[in-house]
């Protein structure tokens, strides 16, 4: 039995801070474009593949095995 009252291990929250926080790169990102309506580089190609990757990296760190001890 698990001695740990969190779903998560200390890894697992590292993690997901880390994915959090590529996705609101993204969405910053997203937001610097100067073009019109976003649609420059940064707004249609930059911005998006950085927030996808954050959540591609939030399933990760759900789903990532914690080491037994």
């Amino acid at each position: 039995m698990s001695k740990s009252h969190f779903p998560f291990s200390k890894k697992n929250y590292q993690l997901m801070a880390i994915g959090f926080a590529l996705i609101v790169v993204g969405f910053i990102i997203i937001g610097l474009d100067n073009e019109p309506h976003g649609n420059g580089f940064l707004g249609l190609t930059l911005g998006p593949i950085v927030t996808l990757s954050g959540f591609i990296f939030e399933f990760y760190a759900i789903f990532a095995k914690t080491e037994k001890n």
